[in-house]
């Protein structure tokens, strides 16, 4: 069999949602940087906001692996691409270990993910509320898949040194080292709303306060070099796989007519736009084009020269006064969009662009309105572009991903972004002029013709 270079690797796993795997993952990730190590942080799943958090606690941007959006045959090498001159990967799962995709199986879940990286699993427990019952919880996440290898346990939220000793003496006999005991620390808590955490662009200096508790918490409570130990014992990757790329090296290019300068792409950045993959930015860098961030909360304009706009999710509900407040930008945005220039929005973007949110006027390109809903939307989509458009040819099939607590009225436009063949069949989202916008978050990587297409799309337009 062929194999892929060794990167030390850990996945942090839980038996549920609220176990405490961000805080673990999270402080492990810093305390293992504070050791010197290069660590490469990793997110199983759709998630923004805690690859946020990773970043903050290693120095290098968070990546995600998602084997729905991506499929299965990209995370290896997305982990590759993103663990370039790395020491050690840790990758934070999602939900709980075997949980997936819903109707799917395995399909997306940290379980999967870890089979497909032949990554070592550390299994983060709550123990707060039980003591011998942890022995059948544990065995049972041992032996439900055989193929997953849980390397060890870290307790957490662990009341006492008893607490603590009857915990060891019952998972004495699973044979699962104990590689960690955290106890309750209200420091290292991370405040919530209606998406779940806030992101790290919005909290500065707490949010750099918090990592550095989570670091001291590990650093104390946990085995650091065991768990080194177990990351070097992962081994070569399976299959030859490569790390990916977002385009052909230099020399592998085919050659264009002479161009003054490549087109540039405005990115919204910034505390209400947070959510985005790196592997985007990278696609359109590798298209060609000079990619440049804005933050539509301080700038009043958008970058000189801009041909083309990218408006990723967020929370602009959060700042919809500070949004509404910037007419000069908002101008901006409409006078792009009505001249036919590709602009992609996906969900906070869609907000931004609509006539209104929450009763506060937007940029307008959109007949639309926007407003909060007390139900949240949440969950996978197979969906297939209805129109042509400046991301895609009509009939292009992409999987993504609706998280959001807002209703946009009308809810697609004449002619539909996307039509969801599952869970069920609708249609969603606008195509008008150059503009693509829904509620769909995808990843690129799935689809790099999407990049390119827009690229061109500004170049031409």
């Amino acid at each position: 069999m062929v194999t892929s270079p060794s990167v030390p690797r850990l996945v942090l796993a839980a038996p549920s949602s609220g176990s405490g795997k961000t805080t673990v993952a999270t402080g492990l990730m810093a305390a293992l940087t504070a050791r010197g190590l290069a660590v490469s942080p990793h997110k199983v799943g759709p998630d923004y906001i805690d690859p946020g958090y990773h970043a903050l606690a290693t120095g290098r941007v968070g990546r995600n692996l998602d084997a729905y959006l991506c499929g299965a045959e990209l995370v290896a090498p997305l982990f590759l691409h993103g663990a370039r001159g790395c020491d050690l990967a840790v990758v934070e799962g999602v939900m709980g270990l075997y949980d997936g995709a819903a109707g799917e199986g395995e399909l997306a879940s940290t379980a999967h993910v870890a089979k497909l990286l032949r990554a070592p699993v550390v299994l983060v427990v709550d123990a707060s509320s039980q003591s011998r019952s942890v022995a059948a919880l544990v065995h049972g996440f041992v032996s439900w898949d055989p193929e997953v290898r849980v390397g060890g346990v870290i307790l957490n939220k662990v009341g006492s040194d008893r607490h603590e000793a009857l915990l060891r003496e019952a998972l004495d006999s699973t044979g699962v080292p104990v590689l960690g005991v955290l106890r309750r620390a209200a420091r290292v808590e991370t405040p919530s709303r209606h998406l779940g955490l806030v992101p790290v662009a919005e909290r500065g200096a707490e949010a750099v306060a918090a990592v550095a508790a989570m670091a001291a918490l590990v650093s104390d409570g946990c085995d650091l070099e065991a768990l080194v130990r177990l990351a070097r014992a992962a081994g070569p990757l399976p299959g030859g796989a490569a790390p990916w790329t977002p385009g052909p090296s230099p020399s592998h290019r085919p050659a264009r007519p002479a161009e003054k300068s490549p087109p540039r792409i405005a990115v919204a950045g910034g505390a209400a736009f947070t959510f985005s993959y790196a592997e985007h930015s990278e696609l359109l860098a590798a298209a060609g084009a000079e990619v440049v961030t804005f933050d539509p909360l301080r700038d009043e304009g958008l970058p000189d020269g801009t041909a083309g706009l990218v408006v990723g999710g967020g929370f602009p509900e959060v700042y919809a006064s500070e949004l509404s407040a910037n007419e000069p930008l908002r101008e901006a945005v409409a006078e792009l969009a009505l001249s036919g220039a590709p602009v992609a929005a996906e969900c906070a973007g869609l907000l931004y662009l609509c006539r209104e949110l929450d009763g506060m006027p937007m940029c307008g390109v959109l007949d639309a309105s926007a407003r909060m809903a007390e139900r949240l939307t949440l969950g996978y989509r197979d969906a297939v572009a209805v129109a042509d458009s400046a991301l895609a040819v009509a009939g292009t099939r992409m999987r993504g991903h609706e998280f959001h607590r807002t209703v946009v009225e009308p809810g697609a436009g004449a002619a539909p972004a996307w039509g969801m063949r599952a869970p069920e069949r609708r249609v969603e989202g606008f195509v008008e002029r150059g503009v693509h916008a829904s509620y769909l978050h995808t990843h690129w990587a799935s689809e790099p013709g999407v990049a390119r297409r827009f690229v061109e799309r500004c170049r031409t337009s």
